[in-house]
Order: C-alpha cells, then structure tokens, then sequence
C-alpha cells in the first residue's frame, strides 16, 4: 500500500510538472508570436494586445513626433520612445530608422513617417484653391492617389493633407490651401481628396494616411491673420466651418490635426467639446489626433495653460493622442500620471487610437519601402498628363470682351510680358512637397511649343513681383507696340500665400499694376493672366482689360496647361470656389451670406450697403466663362410638397448653343425662406460638371437629400424645419437661370 501510495504521489507531481512545461511552453509560445503581430487576428484584439505589454514609457513614447532625425532620438526609438517622425524623406532614410525600431525596440512597433503631401509629392498640382476651381472631384481624387503613390515610393506614409478649413477672408494666406468659403464643395473636395490619398484599402502600401486639418475654425482668423482668434458661435461652427471635416470623416479619414487658433476662449489644442465631445462623441471618430506644431506648447501663450506640465493635462485630457514636434508630452506625461493628475486610462485611449491607425495602414506587415521603386515613378508620363489636366480645368476665365480668346496658332506676333511669365520656381505654389524649380513649364515655354514656326515670340519681363522698379518698363513697352497681341502675366509669387504669409492689402504686388496700364496705352489687344495663391483687388484690370484668365499657381504642368487654354485645345471650365472682392474693405465677403432687415437695394438710401462702392463682389462664388455658350430649361422640381424624410428630385435641360465643345458647371442653390433661426440667402446643394458638343442637350439631375435642407435650429438640433424653399439653377451664385420652390410639410 504503501508503495501504491508513493506511486500515485509522483504520477501525480508528474502531471503537475506536464502542465506546467504546457502552460510553460505556451508562453514562450505567445511571446515569440503574440498576437499583435498576427496580421490574421481582428486589429481591435491586436491593438488590445499589444497594449497590455507596453510600459507607461512604451505608451507615451507613441505619442510623441519629432521633426528630422539625430542620434539623439535613435536611442529614444530602440527605447520605444517616439511614436512618429515627419519630414525624413527618402526611402533609404526611413527604412533606416524603422529598422531601429523592428529590431533593436522591445516591442518592435513600427514609426509612421509623416509630410507635407499637398498637392503633390514631386509632381506639383495646382494648388488646392486651385484644385477646388475645377469643380472636378474625381480629376482631384485620382491627383491625390498620384500624389500618394509618389510619396509612399519615398517611405512616406502619412501626409497632413487635406485642409478643409472655410476661408471667406482672403488676406489669410492659407486660403490657397483649402477649398474656399462653401461648406458644401468643401465637404465634396474634402471627402475626393480623402478617397484619394487612402484608396479603397488603407493596408495597400502605396495609400496614405490622411490627416484632416485645421480642426477647427482656423479659417476665421481675426483680421486674416495666421495664428489668431476665431470668433464664431456654435450654430456658425456647426453649419458653416465643421461640415467639411465631417465629410472627411465619414469618408474614412484616419487622422485629424487640432489647430492653432482658439474658439471662444478655449484654444484648439485643449478644447475637449470640438476634440472629444463632438468628434468623438458624436461622429464616432476611431483615429487619432495630432497638434499642429508646438500647439500643446502654445497653450502657454494663450494664456490657458501655466506651464508645460498643466499644457501637456489640458491637451490630453482634451483629446490630444500626438504632440508634432513640441516635447510637452514626453517631458511631462509620466510624472502626471505617477502624480495622479492624469488616469493612466486617458494615456491608454490615446494610444490604442494611434496603434490602430498603424494596425490600419499595414505598417505592421509592410513597415520598409522598396529603394529602388520611385524610380519609375516620379514625374511619369501619366502623371504629369493628369497634372496638365487638372491645371486646364483649373483656369477660370474671368473676362473675354469681343472673344480675343482663343488665340490662333498662327498668329504673327505675340510680346509675352511679366514677371511670372518666364519663371519655374513661382508656379509651384505654396507647400510644394518636394517640387523642384527646374520640373516646371514655364509659361512662354508653353506658348512657344503651342504657335506655329512663322509666329514671332518676344519675351520681356517688364518688372520684378514685388519691388518698386521700373527700369524694365521701356522694354516692355517696345516689344508690346511691334507685336499682334500682348500676354501679360503678372500676380503673386509662391511665398507671398501659404502659412505665416497674410497680406493687408490684396492689390496686384510692386509696379505690376503700373505695367498693366503702361502697356495698356499702346493701344494693343492685351490678355492679362493671373497667377495667385488668393482672390485680388484687380478692379481697374477687370474695367480696362479685355480679356483675363485666372491661373492660380498651376505646379509643374502650368506653361502647357495654360497654352491649352489660350490656344483653344480646351475651352476653359474654372469656376471660382470663392469670392472676388473689390477691395478689401468688403471683407468678409461670401456668397452664401444671411439677409439683414434691410437687404441691400439700388437707389434706396437706408439699407445694408457701401455709399462708395457697389456691395456685391467683384466676381462671385462659382462664376467662370467659356468659349461656348449655354442655354437653360425645363427646371423640374418632384415632388413640390413633401415630408421632411423626403428627397426632392431636381432636373435641368442644359445645351451648347455655342460653335465649339464646352463643359459646364450646372450649380443647384436653395433658399430656406423662413426658419427658427436665420438663414443664408442661398446655399450651394449641388453641382455637375457636363460636357457638351455645339447643339447637344442633356438633362442634368440632382436629389435633394434631408440632410441638405437640415441645419442646426434654435435648439441647436440637426434638423429639417417645414416651410417653403427656392430653388436656383444656374451658371454661378449669382447668374441664376431658372427658378423654382417645393414645400416641406412635416414628417410623412
């Protein structure tokens, strides 16, 4: 018995020591292949994982991004300490410092290299302004992919882009950087470019990760000026200067970047109801957020925060998960939360935010770039193709008395004149990517490889952008007198708009405007092009001159895009995405504005207008002409009384009734004529673009969904009130062709 009993005390002991090699075998087994590297598990079960072995150093090393690389920062990446890097550029480079992270960090997490992609890698677009002028968002969808692959064949795999803050000040300078002053082709470019930049699969290594910014409001800068206070009320926020990024967000954006200014009294950085409660809350955004640069810092300036510990709690707290190159968070974060300032809970939402975007983005499987594979891919022949595309549909021809356009090719003589007429470096625009000078088209390049052999070209600059010289007048003035025609090209230089680069007065720079009226005394026919990151005072050009075309800052393929133009190749379809004032006293001014009780009225005294200068803009929102001509009819509204879950069916009959092929921008406005708050006098619903042979006709229809005619009430719910509403179809905001209304009636 008793040796039985000894037996059975080890067979025993034996199963204890079987279970516990199993059990033991099994944890090497999970730590040598953990969940969160099995790219077969649910990402939510990876990201759960993976934070569960992290440190609290580990965590807020992943919330924190540094600018350039150095030594110094390679010995916080093999400690696990930095989440991201931006503006390391070159596939060489980045592999480089990920194969820090892979193989010397414990957890081997992989960084996620951030920049710039504006409007374009290496191949330059338009810029967004630009962009927004084609009325076009596929063209723009499919440049945001071009710009995506190139950058991605550099090892970039994040950009801050697209910018969709509403500019209806154009002093700012980052107006060219967006999409204009309309919530609603705002939200239709921010949702392409979004499309875009991710593609259909966010893991596919040549997709970035967009980056909507600024959030929010950033736009309404006080007095145009970058950096400063908005002002707007939380009914202004919701109906006019959120919408985009909603749109960007239900489009599956993956990040967002908090912006600079502050929203009454709360600074962007350390607002918890724009960063949480609505974008969280609400919207039920999963990504992540990061600062603009310094801006957790900023919240010290403002006045809102003490010091960098209490900047650090306000910004976290608030729903910050990224300091951009500021240094708040990896200087204070721990010590909060050992102090028990900040519950390590908030520090873990952050980073689970921020490992998904990566889970998402396939850097965990796909973390190195191929070297080799740009190669082939900068500046190839289909994109620059797409990139001369999108500079022709971005031109927005402003004036064309007695039809001087377009040119014929072989016409005798042309005396092309201006600072910006033989000049590469100014046509990309602001925050080029990695542009280069030498990549672009320059004008008179274009109009050279446009006109015949026998057409004689002269060439004279006339004036530098912005100096008071005007030594190069005489020149000027001689080849303009001896030639058939005069292509003047004059406007801003790519550092004059752009961040940090507000402009008090919006008048052409330097003697520009003395050159236009110098030449102009020749008497000889004169086109006036004009390249800008912004709307310009140009009243006197728009008097004068007979014939404008608006070129923005076209990118690499501006000379040849903007020859097409002019020579007829393609009839010009730009609409303007924003206003055009006078002067600067009218500012703000936008289209989609309310009424007072005295609406502006000619010829009566005691009403809301200037006793010095007409209030209506100099060009208004979505006006652009054509070498064609078209004709408008059969507006058909369906049903004309309806419930408010309803949509209404609008359609158009749309024909050429001009001699040559043209595209149209057929615009949809409404007017909500009465409500429980204020509305605007029309709002933009809808737009297509058409092209149309001379002669040809076609029926163009919109829907008008619930979610157009809701808007934020006095109660500040989201809804559709019942009432009478006008419906406007026409050329732009104020070349309306045909009207009619339909009645909300309540729930059906």
């Amino acid at each position: 018995m008793k040796r039985k009993g000894y037996l059975d005390f080890f067979g025993k002991l034996a199963v204890i020591f079987i279970i516990l090699a199993s059990l033991t075998s099994m944890g090497q087994s999970n730590i040598k292949n953990p969940i969160y590297l099995n790219p077969d598990q649910p990402i939510e079960k990876r990201v759960k994982d993976l934070l569960t072995r992290m440190t609290l150093e580990e965590k807020i090393g992943q919330m924190c991004q540094f600018s350039v690389f150095t030594e110094k920062y390679g010995k916080l990446v093999k400690g696990g300490k930095v989440g991201s890097f931006l503006n390391v550029l070159g596939a060489e480079n980045t592999n480089k410092i990920q194969r820090i992270a892979l193989e010397q960090s414990r957890l081997k997490i992989p960084l996620i290299f951030g920049f710039d992609v504006i409007h374009g890698y290496r191949t330059i677009f338009p810029i967004p302004l630009a962009e927004a002028a084609t009325w076009n968002p596929q063209l723009v969808e499919k440049a945001a992919s071009i710009s995506a692959l190139e950058a991605t064949s550099a090892g970039i795999d994040w950009t801050f882009a697209p910018m969709v803050d509403i500019a209806r000040d154009p002093r700012w300078g980052r107006i060219a950087e967006g999409f204009g002053e309309d919530p609603y082709l705002a939200s239709v470019f921010s949702a392409a470019k979004v499309r875009g930049f991710q593609g259909k699969e966010l893991s596919n290594p040549f997709t970035l990760v967009a980056c909507l910014k600024h959030f929010v409001a950033y736009g309404a800068a006080e007095g145009g000026r970058d950096y400063n206070t908005s002002e707007v009320s939380e009914r202004t926020l919701r109906n006019v200067y959120l919408p985009p990024f909603k749109a960007g967000v239900e489009a599956g954006a993956g990040t967002l970047m908090s912006a600079f200014n502050e929203i009454s009294g709360i600074p962007a950085s350390g607002n918890r109801h724009t960063l949480t409660e609505i974008l969280r809350d609400e919207w039920k955004f999963d990504g992540f957020v990061v600062s603009d640069w310094g801006s957790i810092a900023e919240l010290i300036p403002h006045g809102f925060a003490e010091d960098s510990a209490h900047a650090a709690k306000e910004a976290v707290i608030a729903g910050v998960d990224m300091d951009m190159e500021g240094r708040i968070y990896i200087s204070n974060l721990l010590q909060l939360v050992k102090d028990g300032k900040i519950p390590e809970e908030v520090i873990d939402k952050a980073v689970s935010r921020i490992l998904r975007i990566k889970f998402r983005a396939g850097l965990f499987e796909h973390p190195y770039t191929k070297i080799d594979q740009s190669k082939s891919i900068m500046l190839c022949k289909e994109h620059l193709q797409t990139a001369r595309e999108e500079v022709r549909e971005s031109l927005v021809l402003l004036k064309n008395e007695g039809n001087l356009l377009p040119l014929r090719k072989d016409i005798k003589s042309l005396a092309v004149i201006g600072p910006l007429a033989d000049n590469q470096a100014d046509l990309l625009g602001t925050w080029a990517g990695r542009g280069v000078a030498e990549d672009v088209v320059p004008i008179i390049k274009g109009i050279r490889n446009k006109v015949s052999g026998a057409t004689k070209v002269y060439y004279a600059k006339g004036c530098n952008i912005d100096d008071t010289s005007t030594n190069g007048f005489d020149e000027a003035l001689n080849i303009a007198r001896k030639a058939a025609m005069v292509l003047l090209v004059v406007g801003e230089s790519a550092d004059m708009s752009g961040e940090a680069h507000s402009r008090a007065f919006l008048d052409l720079p330097g003697v520009q405007k003395d050159l236009i009226q110098a030449i102009y005394t020749t008497g000889t026919p004169t086109i006036v092009l004009i390249l800008t990151g912004r709307p310009l005072s140009i009243s006197w050009v728009k008097k004068n001159i007979k014939a404008i075309l608006l070129c923005w800052h076209p990118g690499v393929q501006g000379g040849n895009g903007i020859a097409d133009v002019l020579f007829g190749d393609y009839n010009p379809s730009g609409r303007l995405p924003v206003s055009f004032p006078r002067t600067i006293g009218q500012i703000p001014i936008y289209y989609n504005h309310k009424n007072t009780g005295r609406p502006p009225k000619e010829n009566i005294r005691w009403t809301s207008k200037y006793i010095d200068i007409p209030w209506t803009p100099l060009f208004p929102f979505g006006y652009g002409e054509s070498y064609t001509s078209f004709e408008y009819s059969n507006l058909q509204i369906k049903p004309k009384e309806t419930g408010s879950n309803k949509e209404i069916r609008v359609s158009v009959d749309v024909k050429n009734t001009g001699d040559r092929r043209g595209e149209e921008v057929v615009q949809l406005y409404i007017h909500d004529l009465f409500g429980s708050v204020t509305r605007p006098v029309k709002e933009l619903k809808g737009f297509k673009k058409i092209s149309l042979k001379p002669g040809e006709k076609k029926t163009v229809n919109f829907i008008i969904t619930p979610e157009k005619l809701a808007f934020y009430d006095r109660n500040m719910n989201f809804v559709v009130e019942p009432g009478t509403f006008d419906v406007m179809v026409g050329k732009s905001s104020e070349n309306i062709q045909l009207t009619g209304s339909f009645e909300i009636i309540g729930d059906q």
